[in-house]
């Protein structure tokens, strides 16, 4: 199964990526803190979006339009006191057919697995709003991520198909710790 591949494929940019990422939560203090990290978060999301659009259809991914996306983080932001205007510069991996598109949302949607932690640790820090995005889907967070993976260990046709998925993954990983690492080598 592609979902079992992909783990072992992308571990090293997904290690690197939490790494900055939980190096930058930790530093988190106040609102303002957070709807920072939180901008870096919408930017690459809403760039990712954008790339796999014309990909991923209802026909491929019926519950699409039930599927967190980057306008919760929008309302986070703003609920945080910020908005979306001045947002980091952010770089989606090239997508260019269905396998790619896949393999970047693979990345998008796992995030939802980890946002119950995050929260946890924001709420240790005093945070107390602005986890609309990191709630996931709630108690469905497993049954969506099931769901996705269903249909997504279905995507690859071929070999070529699961290698175009594995290095879509770890490309959409190691774009959006760029992000994070920029920051964090300043």
């Amino acid at each position: 199964m592609i979902s079992t591949k992909i783990k072992e494929a992308t571990k090293e940019a997904h290690q690197t990526l939490e790494k900055a990422v939980i190096l930058q939560l930790k530093s988190i203090r106040s609102d303002k803190d957070y709807a920072e990290v939180l901008k870096k978060f919408y930017a690459y999301f809403r760039a990712v979006e954008q790339a796999v659009a014309p990909f991923i259809t209802a026909a491929i991914l019926p519950d699409r339009a039930e599927r967190r996306d980057s306008s919760y983080l929008k309302t986070d932001i703003e609920e945080l006191g910020s908005t979306v205007e001045e947002l980091p510069t952010a770089t989606a991996p090239a997508i260019q057919n269905v396998a790619q598109a896949f393999g970047a949302l693979y990345v998008l949607e796992g995030s939802i697995m980890g946002g119950p932690y995050i929260v946890q640790m924001l709420q240790k820090y005093g945070l107390s709003k602005g986890f609309n995005f990191f709630s996931g889907y709630g108690e469905n967070s497993g049954q969506m991520w099931g769901s996705f993976l269903a249909v997504f260990n279905a995507i690859p046709q071929s070999e070529a198909d699961e290698q175009e998925m594995l290095q879509s993954a770890d490309d959409t990983f190691s774009r959006f710790g760029d992000l994070f690492l920029i920051e964090a080598a300043v």
